[in-house]
């Protein structure tokens, strides 16, 4: 029997984790039936929610680096600044159109309209591959306060795997953002890398920086008591780099390095964020900055999000690279299986910077 507004009310008799997770129909799900009341699986602890005594002023963000003249060497100082400093920052004029931006956007809230039964068929119960995962939340099994998002997550093996596999509501939109987004990202790369003194990017690491990229649509239905819940809790990435489109709606937070504050990232027409994850702190001895981030719920707006973690291969061992260890650094970091790191990542809640010390000597 299809729950009522009084069944959800009232969680204590209608298991709404096994509606949202197992059903399939995600908060999606629940949104769409007009809820009113935050259901307690989704009541985080008061230590996980943001105030507005934690957060930074408005005024104060990321950097915004323009990329129109990327010949300037000015330009490669300041991404590698904003890396070592800020470890988030965001890219303008960087060459790619605004059209494959609206139309991945216009794709994420397609595919999320599509019946629960629909969606479910991508499921981690019903996927015909692990390269394909719909879910909602993080890691719900592990998790004492589920966060309210649902996500199609879409790891790239080919483009033909793609075509046979994606979900056919999306699946072009997002191989185009994959497409159109990788020159800047093997420029973004490369940057980087000669900021720690590595000459030459060799196919060795070019596999160990960008050999793997998962697509991630993600969805944040209105929330009927946002104050209360978390769009995704405390956490930074795993990958190498991220870079992600924000819808006009917003709701990225990001830990200002060396203090307890947090600093919103406003959504510009036009740009993308890119932020440095685990992999390339511990490849870069920690010079550059892997930075706690959280999404705060929305009680007005539906919100997409669509990132692209670029990653090391899952059969390659990451640690300090040698040319950063030349001039006699100690590491900060072992050498360690990147699908090792993933699965340590992935098999609990979020936890902040928790995940880094897997890797720390």
């Amino acid at each position: 029997m299809a729950p009522t507004l009084s069944t959800i009310s009232n969680s204590n008799t209608w298991d709404v984790k096994n509606f949202v997770v197992n059903e399939g129909h995600g908060v999606k799900g629940l949104a769409d039936m007009g809820i009113q009341i935050l259901p307690k699986q989704y009541i985080q602890p008061l230590e996980e929610r943001i105030t507005s005594s934690d957060v930074v002023s408005e005024e104060q963000s990321i950097p915004v680096i323009d990329l129109s003249n990327w010949k300037d060497p000015k330009v490669d100082n300041m991404i590698c600044h904003a890396a070592e400093k800020w470890g988030f920052f965001q890219i303008v004029n960087h060459g790619i159109p605004i059209k494959v931006f609206e139309n991945v956007k216009d794709a994420t809230h397609r595919f999320f309209a599509l019946p629960a039964e629909e969606k479910r068929k991508y499921s981690k119960d019903y996927s015909c591959t692990n390269n394909v995962r719909f879910g909602t939340s993080f890691t719900p099994q592990a998790e004492k306060a589920l966060e309210w998002k649902d996500y199609l997550s879409l790891f790239y093996v080919s483009d033909e795997e793609a075509s046979a596999l994606w979900p056919p509501a999306c699946r072009d939109e997002a191989l185009q953002f994959m497409k159109k987004t990788e020159l800047v990202i093997k420029k973004l790369m490369e940057t980087l890398i000669k900021g720690l003194n590595v000459k030459e990017v060799d196919e060795d690491k070019e596999s160990l920086l960008m050999g793997s990229k998962r697509i991630n649509l993600n969805y944040y239905p209105k929330c009927p008591n946002p104050e209360l819940t978390v769009g995704v809790g405390r956490h930074s990435d795993v990958s190498t780099l991220t870079i992600l489109l924000q819808d006009s709606i917003g709701g990225l937070y990001v830990k200002k390095l060396g203090s307890d504050t947090w600093l919103s990232v406003p959504p510009i027409d036009g740009a993308l964020v890119i932020n440095i994850g685990d992999a390339l702190q511990i490849l870069s001895n920690g010079r550059y900055k892997s930075i706690e981030h959280r999404v705060i719920a929305n009680g007005g707006n539906n919100r997409v999000s669509v990132p692209i973690f670029v990653n090391p291969k899952p059969n390659d061992v990451i640690g300090p690279l040698q040319q950063v260890l030349e001039s006699g650094e100690k590491p900060l970091y072992k050498q360690v299986l990147y699908s090792d790191y993933v699965k340590h990542f992935f098999r609990k809640a979020h936890d902040g910077k928790d995940t880094v010390d897997f890797a720390k000597i």
